[in-house]
């Protein structure tokens, strides 16, 4: 691993205290990025915080935010300002489901998903793009990564919600990516499929309860079965990866591009 890849890289990462979002600031720090971890748990960000700065090559800070609140997105730009200079990417990771059928969704399963996954989004967003503007052009591109799902491009009936603020992921990284461009700004995402972490430990569940599955992981198993040419499912270590490609310099003359990586899930 080239340990200086992303050296001078100043990294917002939003819903970094675990899951993919802790790998990829790890993974980040790795390479010689200093990460700013924003999660509404704030011990989990400071212990991801402090195992990076352990290791002695890219620093880290940690920053409790609601990433639904305005305030919280524009003082975590700040934090990241103050501790490392600048800001040069924003990577905005933090999600959350809760599956429902399409005709049992009431408006707090509505409101809670779309708020968090696409309204913090457009937030984060911009509040990014204001302290990027704010420093003036570089000769490299400012940039910023959403995450987004596979449930942008299939129908799933179990989770109709989450489905339409990846939808809405998607749209902010195009409509992102032709407004910011004038400014030096490029907007690209990662689109994962099934990866363990607590949020989908927590959704093997919650489809019990709704009466879609039948036992802790039978969800795992339909999919690998019906949907993924690549016979597992994924961990945050195979998406690292492409979010390091996505925020360093190899991706200079992407925009508006949002990158699958689902196993095959969506060629089906």
């Amino acid at each position: 691993m080239d340990q200086s890849r992303l050296k001078g890289k100043n990294i917002l990462i939003t819903g970094a205290a675990k899951g993919m979002g802790a790998a990829n600031a790890i993974h980040f720090a790795e390479q010689g990025a200093n990460v700013c971890i924003g999660d509404i748990d704030e011990a989990g960000a400071q212990e991801t915080a402090e195992a990076i700065n352990a290791r002695g090559n890219g620093r880290a800070i940690a920053v409790r935010m609601d990433v639904t609140k305005r305030a919280d997105n524009a003082a975590a730009v700040a934090a990241t300002v103050e501790a490392f200079g600048e800001i040069n990417v924003g990577l905005f990771n933090a999600g959350l489901n809760k599956p429902r059928f399409f005709m049992d969704i009431d408006e707090d399963n509505w409101d809670m998903i779309m708020t968090v996954n696409t309204k913090a989004m457009w937030l984060g967003m911009q509040e990014t793009a204001r302290q990027m503007i704010k420093q003036g052009k570089r000769d490299y591109p400012y940039k910023i990564v959403n995450v987004g799902s596979i449930a942008s491009r299939k129908p799933l009936v179990d989770v109709t919600v989450y489905c339409t603020s990846k939808y809405g992921c998607l749209a902010l990284t195009h409509c992102g990516a032709v407004a910011l461009a004038e400014h030096g700004i490029t907007v690209n995402g990662y689109a994962p499929g099934v990866v363990v972490t607590p949020l989908w430990e927590q959704l093997d569940k919650d489809l019990i309860d709704i009466g879609f599955k039948e036992r802790e992981g039978q969800a795992y198993e339909d999919i690998v079965r019906d949907a993924l040419q690549i016979k597992r499912v994924s961990y945050p270590d195979d998406v690292k990866g492409t979010a390091a490609f996505l925020v360093s310099s190899d991706s200079d003359y992407m925009t508006g591009q949002m990158i699958h990586i689902d196993g095959g899930w969506c060629i089906q």
